[in-house]
């Protein structure tokens, strides 16, 4: 028996956030960007996205305990005759269990969602640094079509 059938996929719950920023932080990226001593942040942020009709976090859930997660946006655009589309972000697998296909069942049910949702159009961006998750995309089918840009406030 593998991994990958013993793994649970749910929406995430609030007692999860601990484990979700443990997630956040578990890379090299993560691990500057994200400060999981204080929590109350992320269950603010936590109480906000729960209360969105057009966003949801997905986890994986293995023996009780989260290991990867992706949260889901859904919009409608004018854009392509007014397309619904879903947003992954904040896409993680535990590195302990990296490569083991479990990256795969999180996105293959986020286009499951998106599609259950109407969307005709699932998106990301990755971090230009992160090359190991670029040929993950691409082997899933996602295309490199576009250039992302930030302005942070």
């Amino acid at each position: 028996m593998s991994i990958k059938d013993d793994v649970v996929v749910r929406v995430a719950q609030r007692r999860d956030v601990p484990e979700m920023v443990a997630l956040l932080s578990d890379d090299m990226l993560g691990q500057g960007r994200e400060q999981g001593t204080d929590l109350e942040p992320y269950y603010e942020a936590w109480d906000e996205i729960i209360l969105d009709p057009n966003a949801e976090i997905l986890v994986l859930d293995l023996d009780g305990r989260v290991v990867a997660m992706a949260q889901l946006n859904y919009a409608r655009g004018l854009g392509r005759k007014g397309m619904r589309r879903c947003t992954v972000e904040a896409v993680r697998v535990a590195s302990a269990l990296r490569s083991k296909g479990l990256g795969a069942i999180l996105m293959e049910n986020c286009v499951d969602m998106a599609r259950a949702r109407g969307c005709g159009l699932v998106q990301l961006t990755t971090d230009k640094q992160r090359t190991d998750a670029h040929r993950f995309y691409q082997r899933l089918g996602f295309d490199a079509s576009h250039e992302g840009m930030k302005l942070y406030l």
